[in-house]
């Protein structure tokens, strides 16, 4: 593959489940089916491995084994009781970050740049295992770290302010691609429009899409946990937590894009079938 990007790689870090109306959407509140729903839909937790020419660049960094075999990994008694409510994980140490990276013949030590969707457990969950990546994360989300009670939406302080770690908060600029002036911003990561951050709140104030386009495959939108789908955001269809305002308005944007991209790949971080997508698009 000629261009900045070299290749697109999928780095599963475990499995879990999630009701089935956080998933698809349901018209009860969120404590009623977190606490009564019997219904689980299987999913994968991913990260994604972008080879640029420039380095080693990762979106999200999946979920730390440490959930299922520390009984403190979650300090809130509260967040403790629920959470085994709200999620099932099926994870063992062999799916931890560093070890899959490994696996690829990469050296942890080799990231240099992790882009963060969002500041969920399931998404930083690596960052102790690539020390020396600078760590990009909007503002918007950034700011959420000092709202009263962060915990409540799961941002858990324990498992993102760790010691040593290099966060960059990131300001969206007026994009100055007319390909992406249906968003409010863009970060353009190397200068060279191959990776692009765009902001997609809805599932959190200050969620994050990453753009990557290639010379000689299809353009990909990995969009973290906008949509649990692909197909979700064609249809207009939103989960059952998040800002349905913020996300509807994440949608129509993104189907924009989609008209301007005709062959975009859309990529949610928790979708089987998009990585299965992205997995044969970008093989050699």
């Amino acid at each position: 593959m000629s261009g900045p990007v070299e290749a697109i790689e999928v780095i599963p870090t475990g499995r879990g489940a999630q009701h089935t109306e956080h998933r698809n959407g349901s018209w009860l509140p969120r404590i009623v089916w977190a606490l009564l729903s019997q219904s689980w839909v299987e999913m994968p937790i991913n990260a994604f491995l972008i080879r640029h020419q420039s380095g080693l660049v990762l979106f999200d960094t999946g979920l730390d084994p440490a959930i299922k075999t520390d009984p403190a990994y979650i300090q809130q008694a509260i967040g403790r009781v629920l959470v085994d409510r709200i999620f099932q994980f099926h994870i063992a140490p062999e799916d931890k970050l560093g070890v899959q990276l490994l696996k690829l013949g990469i050296d942890p030590a080799q990231i240099h740049t992790a882009v963060i969707s969002h500041l969920h457990f399931d998404h930083i969950g690596g960052i102790a295992d690539i020390p020396h990546a600078e760590l990009m994360v909007s503002e918007a989300e950034w700011a959420q770290l000092s709202e009263p009670h962060p915990e409540r939406e799961w941002f858990l302080r324990e498992h993102i302010e760790i010691p040593g770690a290099k966060w960059k908060p990131i300001t969206f600029q007026a994009p100055s691609d007319p390909a992406l002036s249906m968003f409010d911003g863009c970060f353009d990561l190397f200068g060279d429009g191959a990776l692009v951050l765009l902001p997609t709140p809805g599932h959190t104030p200050g969620s994050t899409s990453l753009l990557v386009r290639s010379k000689d495959k299809p353009p990909v939108l990995l969009v973290g946990d906008l949509a649990y789908r692909a197909g979700f955001i064609g249809t207009d269809q939103l989960p059952g937590t998040g800002d349905a305002v913020a996300l509807r308005k994440s949608y129509a944007q993104v189907r924009v894009l989609m008209d301007v991209l005709p062959d975009l790949l859309l990529v949610p971080s928790h979708d089987d079938e998009s990585a299965a997508a992205l997995t044969a698009a970008y093989a050699c």
